[in-house]
C-alpha cells in the first residue's frame, strides 16, 4: 500500500468534505477569532518589499484578503488551498470586495507554480496538512523568486495547546470511535517539533530558517462555543454518526469541560504557536 498517497487521499476527502464545509460555514466565527495571528502575517507583508505573495492552505480566504488590501493596486495576492468548498467561498469574499486577490484549488505540494513568480510566501495554519513536507516545501522553494521570504504560524504542540484538545478529551469516554491523533502525522499538530521543522525546511532548500515561540490571546463569543465545539476539530468529524441520546450528553460533557475558558460572554484561550521565517537562497 502506497502510504503517502492515502494520507493525502485522506486530506483530500476530508477538506473536500464535511471539514471543509464546517470551516465555511464557521468562516465569520473562525476569522475573528485567529485575526491576531493573522495581523503578524500582514505585518510581514507590509515589512516586506514584494509585490506578489502567495498564500498556502489559504482556507477562505480571510488572511489571503488581508495581504492583498495592504498590497493595494501595486500588488496582486494568490491562495491556493486543497478544499473546493472553502476557495469556493474565498473567491466569493474577493469578488465582493473587488480585492487584487485570486485562487487556486489545488495541493500547493505539486502544483505546477510558475517557477521564481512570488516574492513572499505565507500560510496561517495551512502548512501542516501535505503527506510529503520536503516535496511541499521544495515545490514552494521553486515558485519563490531568489531572496523571498517565506513567513507562516503553525501550532506548537497539543500539551501547550489544551483549549484546542479540550472537546476530543471529554468526549473520549463516550465515543470510542473517536479518531485518536497521530503523532507526525498531517494534521494540526504536525510541527510541534521545532527540529522536525528546522530539518524540513533546511532540506528543502530554504536558507536562514528561525523559529520564535509565540503566545497568542484569542477570544470568541460564548453563545458560539456549542457550535464550535460540536462543529470542527476530530468531535466535528464524527459528532453526526452518533444517536441523539449520547450526541446531547457528549455536548453537556464537552461544554461543562470548557468552562475554565469561559469568562462571562467571552472564551479566552491561548494559541500556543511557531512563527516561521526562511528565505530562499540567491543564486551564488
Amino acid at each position: 500500500m502506497n502510504v503517502a498517497r492515502q494520507t493525502d487521499d485522506e486530506q483530500t476527502k476530508l477538506w473536500n468534505g464535511r471539514a471543509g464545509r464546517a470551516w465555511v460555514d464557521a468562516q465569520e466565527l473562525l476569522d475573528p477569532m485567529f485575526k491576531p495571528l493573522e495581523d503578524l502575517l500582514v505585518e510581514a507583508v507590509v515589512a516586506g518589499s514584494g509585490r506578489r505573495v502567495l498564500d498556502v492552505g489559504c482556507g477562505t480566504g480571510s488572511t489571503t484578503l488581508a495581504a492583498a488590501r495592504v498590497l493595494g493596486a501595486k500588488g496582486h495576492c494568490i491562495g491556493i488551498d486543497i478544499s473546493d468548498p472553502m476557495i469556493t467561498a474565498a473567491r466569493a469574499r474577493a469578488e465582493r470586495e473587488g480585492a487584487p486577490a485570486s485562487f487556486i484549488r489545488a495541493n500547493a505540494q505539486d502544483h505546477a507554480f510558475e517557477p521564481a513568480s512570488f516574492d513572499m510566501i505565507i500560510s496561517r495554519f495551512g502548512v501542516m496538512f501535505f503527506d510529503d513536507f520536503v516535496q511541499a516545501f521544495a515545490n514552494l522553494r521553486r515558485a519563490a523568486k531568489d531572496g523571498a521570504e517565506l513567513r507562516f504560524i503553525a501550532w506548537r504542540s497539543p500539551s501547550e495547546n489544551p483549549f484546542m484538545t479540550t472537546a476530543e478529551r471529554a468526549a473520549a469516554p463516550l465515543l470510542p470511535n473517536l479518531p485518536a491523533r497521530r503523532p507526525d502525522a498531517p494534521g494540526q499538530f504536525a510541527f510541534a517539533d521545532q527540529h522536525r521543522v528546522h530539518r524540513i525546511l533546511e532540506e528543502s532548500g530554504w536558507a536562514g530558517i528561525d523559529l520564535q515561540p509565540i503566545d497568542v490571546a484569542c477570544t470568541l463569543p460564548e453563545k458560539e462555543l456549542v457550535r464550535y465545539l460540536t462543529r470542527l476539530g476530530p468531535l466535528g468529524v464524527i459528532l453526526h454518526e452518533a444517536d441523539d441520546r449520547t450526541r446531547t450528553e457528549v455536548i453537556e460533557t464537552v461544554r461543562a469541560a470548557f468552562e475554565p475558558y469561559v469568562h462571562g460572554a467571552e472564551v479566552r484561550f491561548t494559541a500556543a504557536c511557531w512563527r516561521v521565517g526562511a528565505r530562499a537562497p540567491s543564486a551564488p
